[in-house]
């Protein structure tokens, strides 16, 4: 082993154990204490140098999936970034918050020597894995740090130089790290002081467009000390809605009040909070600036830090040809009538069920970013019904949503029914041929149910048209091009498809940008709502007026295991009412395996329909009385409206959910303000 690594174990083995006596400043160095912690807690050996760990492709797309929306944004970051530092040897990798490098930019004639150093897409840069390193470290230090040369624990990696910051998520939450590397670097240290900055300044780049990607549809407040620059560069975003209450807030923001709130880096006093809490503006001025105007020359005060930065708005992003109209900011304590759900048409499929809310919140997130969307359920989860909502929160709503069932066209006639054929084609076909399913779908959305059934021979076609974006229809010499968004949906495992060779896996991953797991019936914690809201749907279909259920009837519900999910839940519904008309429905009007169902002991609580049969439900609630006040969830939400005096913002935040949760909570248990009885 040459002298240099043998010199370099010694020292980390003498500094990892405490047996080297060094000044105080030296053992404090973050780079000696993560020695120790490799020995101690990660239980790394220094005399036994590793290669870089790379995990197989399969774990990399999962790592890839939870943060898909992210990556577009670094990526552009990451390209202007590489231009700058390609001559001088560097590349870059981008980790998630395990030190799973998802993304990289390197010289494609380095790109071995990359790869045996862990400079690649997969290499686990965790400190666990690769002891201290620029990655591993960063994600305990959070904070931007050079790793160069012998400061790296592994005596694998002590020729590179490794620059890292830290990344976070609109919320707040550690994203994941950027990291700036060379597989050669000079002895000094200094020399990676320019690397350093711009390392920090392109993190910064890249959160705050994602920050404005996350609340486009938000007014953002930018605040800058620079007057010419704050339009462009304000170091301090806070994003509000028409309130004028604060619902997202940048680095920056977080890092200016971590103090003033409460000593949390997170800050997570400043969501809720009115921004005339916050800032010396009056709701007149910060109106005036949201609509454009306003003095910018004149800087805005944070009374509780004395600093004066210079103000700028950016509104929120509206559909084409649309006019906003921003009411001016509300004090925040006045009754707000109407909630208004974030996902819109998405927000309706589901209650309060954290994996539903998730896959909503995915969903909004990922419909327009022109991902590809796979969604994965059980026969009766709802995956058409869940693509409808995608296509109806999308910017394509406005044009046609195709559905095809793989599994239900004849093989025969499946090719014919989505490309479509000329004139002629076929004896006894259209005499004018016929627009196939894809073409039928263009600019709109072109669902794919039961994508797994897709016959082999098909699969080479259609993947053909998804890489190209042209159709070409039977019997025709032109392709037609075709705006393709595709969602396709499937309850088979295609991954095992795969591998039976059943199903092709370049298809795969041309659908497979992201995956939309829709959770079975049985999981779900919100089937109080899914009751109410298919019964309120079904009692609309009949014709029925004050349709509900009895107690009785309802725990047998909730304690059916719905095999066949919400399609099973709706014909049992639709069953129930046919027989029961306008009476209540009773156990003996459902289906014999539903009223059988043994009524849970802890059962979840009863929802209380928004029009109860007795009466002033409005008036019983707001007075603890009757319905609400016999319910756990419904008294607990009083109370804390009534110390909150009404005020749904500070409800929600003490409830710790979000405004259209204690809305919809309200609807559903008839709990009205009382200053709208």
């Amino acid at each position: 082993m040459p002298d240099a690594l043998t010199r370099h174990i010694d020292n980390v083995i003498a500094v990892g154990t405490g047996a080297l006596t060094a000044p105080a400043a030296a053992r404090e160095s973050l780079f000696h204490k993560s020695w120790a912690r490799c020995m101690s807690q990660h239980g790394l050996d220094p005399t036994r140098p590793t290669p870089a760990r790379i995990l197989p492709s399969a774990a990399v797309r999962e790592h890839r999936q939870r943060m898909e929306g992210f990556l577009r944004v670094a990526r552009s970051g990451m390209e202007d970034m590489y231009r700058r530092v390609a001559d001088l040897g560097y590349m870059l990798l981008l980790t998630d918050s395990d030190g799973i490098a998802v993304d990289y930019i390197g010289n494609p004639a380095t790109e071995p020597q990359l790869k045996r150093a862990g400079l690649y897409v997969g290499a686990d840069w965790n400190e666990a894995h690769a002891g201290t390193c620029g990655v591993g470290t960063c994600l305990i230090e959070r904070t931007t740090i050079t790793c160069h040369r012998e400061e790296h624990f592994d005596a694998t990696h002590i020729g590179l130089t490794c620059t890292s910051a830290p990344l976070y998520a609109p919320g707040g939450e550690l994203l994941g790290v950027l990291d700036v590397s060379a597989l050669t670097s000079p002895d000094a240290r200094d020399s990676q002081h320019l690397v350093w900055h711009l390392t920090t300044l392109y993190a910064q780049m890249i959160e705050d467009a994602n920050f404005l990607r996350a609340f486009a549809e938000r007014w953002i407040l930018r605040l800058g000390r620079a007057h010419g620059l704050v339009e462009v560069a304000g170091e301090l975003m806070l994003a509000f809605d028409e309130d004028g209450v604060i619902v997202g807030a940048n680095t920056g923001a977080r890092r200016q009040f971590w103090q003033t709130l409460g000593g949390d880096r997170a800050a997570p006093g400043l969501i809720g909070t009115p921004l005339t809490d916050l800032l010396d503006v009056s709701p007149q001025a910060l109106w005036s600036l949201a609509r454009g105007h306003g003095a910018p020359e004149v800087a805005t005060r944070f009374p509780h830090h004395g600093q004066r930065f210079f103000p700028s708005v950016v509104a929120p992003r509206t559909r084409a040809g649309s006019v906003l109209r921003m009411p001016p900011p509300r004090l925040p304590a006045e009754p707000v009538a109407e909630a208004r759900p974030r996902g819109g048409a998405l927000q309706q499929l589901a209650g309060d069920d954290p994996a539903m809310q998730r896959l909503i919140d995915h969903g909004t997130r990922l419909v327009d970013s022109g991902v590809a969307l796979l969604v994965q359920g059980e026969t009766g989860a709802g995956k058409e019904v869940l693509a409808k909502a995608l296509h109806a929160q999308s910017r394509r709503r406005g044009k046609p949503f195709v559905a095809v069932n793989c599994a239900s066209i004849p093989e025969s006639l499946i090719e014919s029914e989505l490309f479509g054929y000329t004139p002629g084609t076929f004896t006894g076909g259209r005499s004018k041929g016929m627009k196939g399913l894809i073409a039928q779908s263009d600019g709109g959305t072109l669902f794919l149910d039961e994508i797994g059934d897709m016959p082999l021979q098909l699969q080479t076609r259609f993947l053909r048209v998804l890489s190209e974006s042209e159709v070409l229809p039977l019997g025709a010499d032109k392709p037609v091009p075709v705006q393709l968004n595709v969602i396709a949906a499937t309850h088979r495992d295609l991954r095992g498809a795969i591998e039976r060779g059943t199903f092709r896996e370049d298809l795969y991953y041309r659908l497979c940008g992201a995956v939309l797991r829709l959770p079975p019936l049985r999981e779900r914690r919100d089937v109080g709502y899914l009751i109410d809201t298919v019964l309120a749907e079904e009692a609309q279909r009949l014709g029925l007026v004050g349709a509900r259920l009895t107690q009785e009837a309802l725990q047998r519900l909730l304690a059916h295991r719905w095999p066949g999910n919400v399609r099973e839940l709706r014909n049992a519904l639709r069953y129930a009412l046919a027989l029961a008309g306008n009476a209540p429905v009773t156990p003996a009007e459902l289906p014999a395996e539903i009223a059988a169902a043994t009524p849970a002991a802890a059962a979840l609580p009863r929802p209380v329909p928004p029009a109860a049969a007795d009466g002033d439900t409005g008036a019983a609630a707001a007075d603890g009385d009757a319905d609400a006040g016999g319910d756990a969830e419904a008294r607990q939400l009083l109370q804390v409206l009534r110390r909150h005096k009404w005020n749904v913002s500070a409800s929600a935040k003490a409830l710790d959910v979000c405004r259209a949760t204690v809305y919809r909570q309200m609807k559903r248990h008839g709990i009205t303000p009382p200053n709208q009885l």
